[in-house]
């Protein structure tokens, strides 16, 4: 990793917070995600990972009506969120890969019970992780797609309001 200078990074974080974050937000025009999309190489084994091991739903699967044979499938996530995947069949696409511009993670938010539980479902399907805080918990997916169980409250982000 090269050298940053941390000083000037914390000095452009707090340029940006001046001129961007007003006294007064205006509200959002979005009412929120509708989902958001992953790529699955084995519907089955995707299904059983999200619904089994994580307990989020599997809410539908129909025909992806822009490329005939695959699935688009979706998983609950809570408070009208959802997760949903794609298949590809018959396409070589290759293994998952961080990229710039792509998905870094998808953090998804559990009361801090449902962190301890879920925490020993994936110990429980040797699911290797990193704890981070004490809220957070990192692992990939069945395809290598990076997830975050975090136990902070929604709009809140270690200690800061986010929201």
């Amino acid at each position: 990793m090269a050298d940053i200078d941390l000083a000037a990074t914390e000095a452009k974080r707090a340029g940006l917070r001046a001129e961007y974050l007003g006294d007064i937000r205006p509200p959002s025009n979005a009412r929120g995600i509708h989902h958001t999309a992953l790529v699955s190489s084995d519907v089955e084994r995707t299904i059983r990972f999200y619904q089994q091991v994580l307990g989020f739903p599997l809410t539908e699967i129909i025909e992806n009506r822009d490329y005939k044979g695959s699935n688009h499938f979706f998983f609950d996530l809570g408070n009208g969120n959802l997760l949903a995947f794609f298949d590809f069949p018959g396409l070589d696409l290759g293994p998952y890969a961080e990229v710039l511009g792509g998905l870094h993670h998808i953090a998804i938010s559990v009361t801090p019970d449902k962190w301890a539980e879920l925490r020993g479902k994936l110990d429980a399907a040797g699911v290797p992780y990193t704890e981070e805080s004490g809220t957070s918990l990192y692992f990939r997916d069945p395809d290598g797609a990076r997830l975050e169980l975090l136990a902070d409250p929604l709009g809140e982000m270690y200690g800061h309001h986010v929201l």
